[in-house]
């Protein structure tokens, strides 16, 4: 019996700018919904561009109605409060579709560079080109939108294990 589609929104968190990208996958197949950024005012205050990240995130969810999603973590640097900045838009990334009852799954950016191009090390013109290979029809406005593709299509690569991980 054939796996039903599964549409799964990828998010590449961001504080100024948060990718996000839709496909869907049916068995081995993955197709292009739609993707984009959410940008916040940064001259706002945090609460307000927070604010702003959550709702771009809610019109995404409904607008596509997501299955799943996934997320990248947090990578840290040596500059501690851009990677609090930045975990604070990541939790936004991770509530909004927790508060829709759908399921988050994780990866590192490390993660997603080796299951789309084969290396962990690939840089944004390489994981741009792979997208275009694997999702032809895709279009996207910048490298936030193509990682936040390259998200969901770790997640639908990697769904299956997880879902064998916490015995379903």
């Amino acid at each position: 019996m054939a796996e039903p589609p599964i549409r799964i929104l990828g998010v590449d968190p961001g504080l100024r700018r948060t990718g996000w990208g839709v496909i869907v996958t049916e068995g081995t197949r993955l197709s292009y919904l739609g993707c984009g950024t959410i940008i916040s005012n940064d001259k706002a205050p945090l609460a307000e561009r927070l604010r702003e990240l959550h709702d771009g995130l809610e019109e995404i969810i409904k607008a596509y109605a997501p299955d799943e999603a996934s997320v990248e973590e947090t990578f840290v640097n040596k500059d501690a409060q851009a990677t609090l900045k930045l975990g604070h838009a990541r939790g936004i990334a991770l509530l909004v579709p927790a508060l829709h009852g759908i399921s988050v799954g994780e990866y590192s950016a490390n993660m997603v560079k080796k299951t789309v191009v084969g290396s962990g090390h690939a840089d944004k013109q390489q994981i741009q080109a792979m997208i275009k290979v694997l999702l032809p029809k895709a279009t996207y406005n910048g490298p936030d939108a193509a990682d936040a593709l390259a998200i969901a299509i770790t997640h639908a690569h990697h769904r299956k294990a997880r879902a064998l991980a916490k015995g379903l």
